[in-house]
């Protein structure tokens, strides 16, 4: 049984790791390019709530929603 968590600990750091120790060692050399992969998240996430936005306010102009404070019934 011991083999086992072994062999699963042995993947882990040896094999699935390998990117991030290679990412650790890029950003001792650049900061920059070790930190692309962040920057892309931030800019599909500013991205995404920029659209979010923007499909609310078309909701939002349509005037469809019954905005009475007792329209709905968790409000009562």
């Amino acid at each position: 049984m011991k083999e086992f968590w072994e062999a699963i600990a042995s993947l882990f750091v040896d094999l699935l790791f390998l990117p991030l120790d290679k990412l650790r060692a890029l950003e001792l050399e650049n900061w920059t390019a070790a930190n692309v992969i962040n920057w892309l998240f931030m800019l599909i996430g500013f991205v995404a709530f920029l659209y979010w936005m923007k499909e609310l306010k078309k909701f939002n102009d349509n005037d469809e929603e019954n905005r009475d404070p007792k329209a709905h019934s968790f409000l009562n």
